[in-house]
């Protein structure tokens, strides 16, 4: 039988604050006729095999009017949701590619994807030498985007030094609890916020932070005092907002801060809405260091091959816990992503949507 179930989600409106999974999300069942396609020169077909949930998709979602599309494309309503995944060749015009091959790219939430030759450049193949010593799950974002996101912008942004303190923000996720004990290893004071006690108890027991609190149970003013007494030199941000602007309170002179996202904020479709930082001054009084990137800045540099050397070894001597939940099913896509931007997920959320 060559026709074959491809389940996809597609987006049925452009949410209005958090994405609802009834009323922005809509399940089609369609197939594909793999052996019949007649595919153009250098295309191919993908079997998806893992997706990564993460929270910039939330941005692709906006209207098209909406300032925060500027680094990424939004998705037309009625249009397959697109994510990162590991996914297996099973049809192939292209001479890179042959059937079989794992590879990691830009995928739909669908069960299978149909790569044009245009963007055939952004997949990249799963080191299969790695597979020996992790599990392929691991290779949809802890390896890849989601690894490197977190050592990449420590080191190249936070510089992180002996005997200073870092603050993380959403410290139970994929990126903060990789930033957090990268930090660790770099002989840091290392300090973070979550939003639950469960979630608080594996920053302290598992991942071993020096100190953690869950924010929505304290001020977080008075928690950054007792926690961080000596201040704050690096503060690893993924909130912005108010988080942001009490966090600049208790920054040293000559601190670093890296912005790797504003959940906080993408939920607020008005820009007038948005909050608006009222201290920046201090920016300026103590020289403090602000910069965002995008982990595509650090692809194909030298800093990837040395992510990729130290993340395996620290793996291989227990120096990094990683945990994720690996959930099945494309049907399922939906509530993990909203659950994730709800900040229900301890760690990163997976999905698996084939062997």
């Amino acid at each position: 039988m060559t026709v074959k179930s491809n389940k996809g989600v597609i987006l049925k409106a452009n949410p209005k604050g958090t994405p609802e999974v009834d009323k922005d999300f809509e399940l089609a069942h369609r197939t594909i006729d793999i052996e019949n396609l007649n595919l153009e020169e250098n295309d191919f077909v993908l079997k998806n095999l893992y997706l990564s949930i993460d929270p910039y998709v939330r941005i692709t979602l906006q209207e098209p009017t909406s300032s925060s599309l500027k680094y990424d494309k939004k998705i037309p309503i009625g249009q397959v949701i697109k994510g990162l995944g590991v996914s297996e060749v099973v049809k192939t015009n292209n001479p890179k590619f042959k059937v079989g091959d794992l590879v990691f790219g830009a995928i739909g939430w669908e069960e299978y994807s149909y790569i044009k030759s245009d963007i055939a450049y952004a997949f990249s193949f799963v080191n299969k030498e790695l597979l020996k010593d992790t599990p392929l799950s691991y290779h949809v974002s802890f390896l890849r985007f989601g690894g490197l996101t977190s050592y990449a912008s420590l080191i190249d942004i936070g510089k992180p030094k002996e005997g200073e303190t870092i603050y993380v923000s959403t410290a139970a996720g994929l990126t903060g609890q990789l930033v957090g004990q990268i930090a660790k290893i770099k002989g840091m004071r290392v300090v973070g916020s979550t939003g639950s006690d469960e979630k608080v108890d594996f920053l302290l027991n598992e991942l071993k932070f020096d100190a953690a609190f869950n924010y929505k149970k304290v001020d977080l003013d008075k928690a950054l005092s007792e926690h961080c007494p000596n201040g704050i030199d690096i503060y690893y941000d993924n909130v912005g907002g108010k988080a942001l602007e009490v966090a600049l309170e208790h920054c040293n002179r000559l601190a670093r801060v890296v912005v790797c996202g504003m959940i906080s904020q993408y939920n607020i479709t008005n820009p007038d809405e948005r909050y608006g930082i009222k201290n920046l001054n201090n920016i300026v009084a103590n020289s403090i260091n602000i910069q965002g990137f995008m982990v595509t800045d650090y692809i194909g540099k030298d800093i990837e091959k040395e992510f990729e050397k130290d993340i395996i070894e620290w793996i291989k001597n227990g120096k990094i816990i990683y945990k994720e939940t690996v959930i099945d099913g494309v049907e399922n896509i939906p509530k993990a992503f909203v659950d994730m931007l709800n900040g229900k997920n301890v760690g990163k959320y997976v999905v698996k949507i084939a062997d």
